[in-house]
């Protein structure tokens, strides 16, 4: 078990619980899923540039990225139905806490400029999605050997019901979320 696993139950639960009134361990609000994507559309006729962005994606998050195409052609985007258009990985249990304790404690901190999270990037109903525009944050890539710099989407699905539950949640789990709106 994860040491943000055992926060979880030893933490963030009976906090959560005082807060919002919960009686039920099982009525607190927890993370569902993490989703982990990153757009090819500069590189998608480059098979070699495709290949190492599905292996760094498969370092960072310890799983395999699934492809993901075209729904319908788009002639303004360049893209037909049925052409690759990204990589996504969806996470749940272990890995998916391994790979949140990495990003709150190591690679957020190591972005330019890092000042926390907007709390703006919570939906209403209490999902986190964080933008990162470069994948050298992640300690598991090396920026000497890294050929192309991608950037990638992180989309932390919870079950919470409100935004506030949602916040609150988030804030416990240690997520660097910023109280100042920018």
């Amino acid at each position: 078990m994860s040491r943000l696993q055992q926060k979880y139950r030893k933490e963030v639960i009976p906090a959560m619980k005082e807060k919002f009134g919960y009686r039920n361990d099982l009525a607190v609000p927890r993370i569902e899923k993490v989703v982990v994507n990153s757009g090819i559309g500069r590189v998608q006729n480059d098979q070699k540039a495709r290949e190492e962005i599905a292996k760094d994606l498969a370092l960072i998050t310890g799983q395999k990225p699934a492809v993901r195409r075209a729904k319908k052609a788009i002639a303004a985007f360049k893209t037909r139905k049925g052409m690759i258009v990204g990589l996504m990985t969806t996470l749940r249990g272990e890995r998916m806490y391994d790979f949140l304790e990495r990003l709150i404690s190591i690679a957020l901190p190591r972005g330019r400029d890092f000042r926390g999270l907007k709390k703006e990037s919570i939906d209403k109903n209490g999902n986190l999605t964080i933008g990162i525009k470069e994948k050298i944050i992640f300690p598991e890539i090396s920026a000497e050997s890294a050929k192309s710099i991608f950037g990638l989407e992180v989309c932390v699905k919870t079950t919470a019901k409100t935004k506030e539950e949602g916040r609150e949640l988030l804030k416990l789990m240690g997520f660097p979320i910023s109280s100042a709106s920018r």
